[in-house]
């Protein structure tokens, strides 16, 4: 069974398939309005989304399918052994994205499953968003060959997927995270980067600005501790740890890297907001390809699964 829960689990040739099958999608989507008649996509919530929700609900209206969406909080999963309910909820689905909060209860499904999983996010990687990032880059550069990535933030989730895709794909990542998220560090995936000679970490945004292409940030404050009372002091903390690593003019001192940002945006944090409207900016491509590239996603899983 082929899942898709890190982005490790796609060779070269089949994310470049993916990649230029999006592309395809996209240009003529009507061509694919039957790709997947009559499938069904259980969509699997235990976090809050926009983005994931309104892309993989459209993708697969879009190609003749139709989705189920489900609240984990207000469903069984919440209540009885994972492995149960996802050899029933498998049985009634040709597909499962599952939005989860810890990529352990997320692997679990994955192994219970009688069909492809999704990852749709959890704690340690996000590998829908970073094949709409790699998509991006493909589409606004033309090729993969050359190009050079700069991901300044948290270390986090996407992080994880990015790297594993640049080093699939042969694209140079430099990393400036000052700051990483305990629950997302993955050792064996870092080591492996590291020694590919693909991946770089750098200590300041200006030595990583001017050998970049693509200049690459998110929120400093995972989504579901932004309004949190509890997590006043860390937010705080890394506020004042990260504006030193703010994407704006005076960090760019001219130069025009296409800019990316994986949404919802805090503008004044981690980008300054007159870069979100930009000629250079690349964010609402960068967000509008999910929906294309998850549909060559599951277009990719439902004929290998």
């Amino acid at each position: 069974m082929n899942h898709l829960l890190s982005l490790q689990e796609l060779n070269r040739s089949d994310l470049t398939w993916i990649v230029q099958q999006a592309l395809a999608v996209k240009r003529e989507s009507w061509r694919y309005y039957n790709a997947c008649e009559r499938k069904g996509l259980l969509m699997l919530f235990q976090k809050t989304s926009t983005r994931t929700n309104l892309s993989f609900q459209s993708a697969i209206n879009q190609l003749g399918g139709y989705a189920v969406p489900m609240d984990w909080d207000s469903s069984n999963f919440s209540i009885s052994p994972i492995r149960y309910e996802s050899r029933y909820a498998s049985r009634n689905s040709d597909l499962i994205m599952a939005r989860l909060k810890n990529h352990a209860d997320l692997a679990e499904l994955a192994a219970y499953s009688q069909v492809p999983v999704i990852n749709g996010c959890c704690d340690k990687y996000h590998p829908c968003q970073a094949l709409a990032d790699l998509m991006t880059i493909y589409e606004t550069a033309g090729s993969f060959s050359g190009v050079t990535l700069t991901y300044v933030g948290i270390h986090n989730n996407v992080a994880n997927s990015l790297i594993a895709g640049c080093m699939t794909l042969g694209v140079r990542l430099l990393l400036v995270t000052p700051i990483v998220n305990e629950s997302s560090w993955d050792e064996c995936l870092m080591r492996q980067a590291y020694g590919s000679g693909l991946v770089e970490r750098l200590d300041t945004l200006a030595e990583a600005i001017p050998r970049s292409d693509f200049v690459y940030t998110d929120t400093w404050i995972d989504m579901e501790f932004f309004r949190d009372p509890l997590y006043r002091e860390e937010k705080q903390r890394r506020i004042d740890m990260m504006m030193p690593f703010q994407v704006n003019r005076e960090q760019l001192k001219g130069r025009t890297p296409y800019l990316m940002h994986d949404m919802p945006i805090h503008p004044g944090y981690e980008i300054e907001e007159a870069l979100i409207e930009s000629e250079q900016s690349v964010i609402y491509r960068q967000a509008e390809n999910r929906m294309h590239v998850q549909k060559a996603l599951i277009l990719h899983l439902l004929e290998t699964g």
